[in-house]
């Protein structure tokens, strides 16, 4: 998920149980343009990372090709997926959901693709651009030679309204030999569960795992247990501080500023911290703003400055 699934939602959805997990989607021209390196964020793995797939999103098969050679040789993935899904008109044209208007360009992009790598070669779809097409671009795709299939139950024209048809990932899933894995308003292990009963040989959890690693430790280990308040707590500042050791941001004004949008998540039954969680700039702005909730009392500071300790 763009905006989302950097390192640090990654690492901490691994440590809870997630079976595999994908990066940001990547412009593939925008890496074939000179301007990015192996240091590009979007694609670095955290230390010690694996199981991690890289997804790209492009139009253009020779464009792509290149990508995917550098992706591998930068990266080390486990394998890599090309975007069909995304429904964002900043990037009509360039990818995305708008390949499923012409199927037949997604099915060369993969055969180029896999062209360029000995990894495994996936593909997220949306059932159609504005109507179901999904059999048939899911057959399509496996004569290309993906490996894996993985459908989102809305058309590209429902963005993210309504309710994700999961009657046509599972016709999906009857239709191809190759694993399909099924997307779609995963928001508990017990929807999760019930999705994996249509045929998928597995879920994928995107918004239902934004402020909530743990739903990947449920369906792993079966305990559903939700965390109280302190240990969401905990997580959340725990992510504050991944995400400014992954970024490094020398001035210490940019670092935290995406996460702003995620920390409110994590306590949701806490709204009056929302305000305060929204403006943060540091992992010890986090801190001092979770400090009733971590356990931990405030000690002598500066004028208008904030100092915690452990109790």
């Amino acid at each position: 998920m763009a905006g989302y699934s950097d390192a640090p939602m990654r690492q901490l959805a691994a440590e809870q149980g997630a079976l595999w997990t994908v990066s940001e989607m990547i412009s593939a021209r925008g890496l074939m343009g000179g301007g990015d390196t192996e240091k590009l964020n979007l694609g670095r793995p955290y230390p010690g990372e694996q199981d991690r797939v890289v997804q790209l999103f492009g139009a253009e098969s020779e464009v792509l090709a290149g990508a995917v050679a550098r992706v591998e040789a930068w990266f080390a993935p486990a394998a890599i997926d090309l975007n069909m899904g995304c429904p964002v008109p900043k990037i009509r044209g360039r990818g995305g959901a708008c390949l499923l208007q012409t199927p037949e360009t997604a099915y060369e992009l993969v055969r180029a693709m896999r062209s360029a790598t000995t990894l495994d070669v996936s593909a997220k779809i949306r059932m159609g651009w504005d109507h179901d097409r999904s059999v048939e671009v899911a057959q399509g795709l496996e004569a290309a030679g993906v490996a894996l299939i993985t459908v989102h139950g809305r058309t590209s024209a429902q963005r993210y309204t309504g309710e994700a048809d999961w009657d046509a990932i599972a016709r999906v899933a009857a239709a191809v030999r190759v694993p399909v894995v099924g997307s779609g308003d995963i928001t508990t292990p017990a929807v999760a569960r019930e999705r994996q009963r249509r045929g998928v040989a597995a879920v994928m959890i995107g918004r239902g795992a934004v402020g909530n690693p743990w739903i990947f430790r449920a369906l792993a280990t079966g305990d559903e247990a939700r965390p109280d308040a302190h240990e969401r707590a905990r997580t959340a500042l725990r992510h504050a501080e991944l995400q400014e050791q992954f970024y490094d941001d020398d001035t210490g004004r940019l670092t935290l500023r995406p996460l702003r949008k995620v920390l409110p998540q994590y306590l949701p039954d806490h709204p009056e911290l929302r305000d305060v969680l929204t403006q943060v700039l540091t992992a010890a702005d986090v801190r001092r703003a979770l400090a009733p909730l971590l356990g931990e009392r405030r000690t002598h500071a500066a004028p208008g400055e904030y100092a915690v300790s452990h109790s």
